[in-house]
């Protein structure tokens, strides 16, 4: 069994990782994956929570947050590929589309 702070201090890292890269990054694709890591860092800490606590609650979370995952990136794509065919960018510097 893993104990509860190995889980806590890799999900404190992905999500730190996550961070950094929505705030270095300039690329929209890879801002919308260090999204989706930021959110699997927050699965992993509610899974690890769930087990350690003996709790299904933590499970429960997990599965609403992985729905807003995948509609965030659902989105986000076809936000991208709009934005690609308008634009012909990915990079999120380059865009003033809601400038006036």
């Amino acid at each position: 069994m893993i104990p509860l702070e190995y889980s806590l201090t890799l999900s404190a890292v992905l999500f730190t990782l996550g961070v950094i890269g929505v705030l270095v990054r300039r690329n929209v694709i890879v801002l919308l994956m260090c999204v989706e890591l930021m959110l699997n860092a927050v699965n992993l800490s509610f899974v690890a929570l769930s087990d350690h606590l003996n709790s299904a609650e933590g499970l429960l979370y997990v599965f609403f947050v992985m729905t807003v995952a995948a509609a965030e990136a659902s989105v986000g794509l076809a936000i991208v590929v709009s934005l690609v065919r308008a634009r012909n960018t990915v990079y999120a510097d380059e865009v003033d589309l809601l400038k006036g």
